[in-house]
């Protein structure tokens, strides 16, 4: 599999700060071995997520699914304008989780799993923007207990599962949202946040 590479914005050289921060993402090549379960149906989530959060340039989705790929509970929230670090990122997903689903670090084996929905500008080639959320996505599902799942980028050619080729034009980041489907609703609403994260907040002020 072969994977495309967009331009690094980050400068030639490196000083302690920028060297840490580039440890804390993960290249395509290590999040297609690291054994991330494949969606069944990307698509449906995709758009299910597209048409509760109707996300923007910069808005991130993290989801929890079950073992049937329901939905149970997301939040949304907008990156903060500073620079991609997965630390960072960790620490903004582990706190929408922690807001809206219970942890299950007391399980042996992980039943629920975490994906992340994350609109902005570009193509679908990975950037290291996209390796740093990988890497907080995976970091943050082991803090509350949960599998990680897909990375999915939503741009405006459409949405891509990074790592595994899979994507679609529809929804993209200008699309109008779907409507539910009634017939597969669930019983219950699954329980979401939409509040900008005070960790991105806090480190923007710095």
């Amino acid at each position: 599999m072969t994977f495309g590479f967009a331009p690094s914005s980050a400068a030639s050289f490196s000083t302690p700060a920028s060297a840490a921060s580039a440890s804390r993402l993960l290249e395509p090549a290590e999040w297609a071995a690291a054994g991330i379960p494949l969606l069944r149906n990307p698509r449906e989530v995709v758009s299910g997520l597209h048409t509760r959060h109707r996300p923007r340039a910069t808005t991130a989705v993290v989801a929890v699914l079950d073992p049937e790929e329901r939905l149970l509970a997301s939040a949304s929230f907008a990156r903060r304008p500073v620079p991609a670090d997965g630390w960072m990122f960790r620490n903004a997903l582990l706190s929408q989780l922690r807001r809206v689903i219970p942890h299950d670090l007391r399980r042996r084996t992980p039943v629920r799993t975490a994906v992340l929905l994350y609109c902005r500008e570009g193509d679908a080639r990975w950037t290291e923007e996209d390796g740093a959320w990988m890497w907080g996505l995976r970091d943050a599902c082991t803090l509350h207990g949960l599998r990680c799942g897909a990375y999915i980028t939503l741009t405006r050619d459409g949405w891509q599962v990074l790592g595994e080729g899979r994507g679609g034009r529809r929804p993209n980041m200008d699309s109008v949202p779907e409507p539910f489907a009634t017939a597969d609703a669930p019983p219950s609403p699954p329980r979401t946040g939409g509040a900008v994260s005070e960790v991105l907040r806090r480190a923007a002020a710095r």
